[in-house]
């Protein structure tokens, strides 16, 4: 088992989804579950791409940064 950060490119906006998966195939098949989960109107997505690949252990995790306040 893996875990994958995938980030999602959208018109306006840039997202990162943290899954764990079997294999990178999984990982893509559930993003748009995940999608129409958060959003009440799934946005259209302009790209899709794994950017790092771990696998789960105890411990495991990402770092996700934002832009900085002020």
């Amino acid at each position: 088992m893996f875990l994958y950060k995938i980030e999602i490119e959208l018109q306006d906006q840039l997202l990162y989804l943290i899954v764990a998966a079997e294999s990178e195939e999984k990982a893509f098949s559930y993003v748009d579950s995940h999608m129409d989960r958060h959003f009440l109107k799934s946005p259209d997505k302009q790209e899709v791409s794994i950017v790092e690949k771990k696998r789960l252990d105890q411990g495991a995790g990402y770092v996700i940064e934002t832009h900085a306040l002020g």
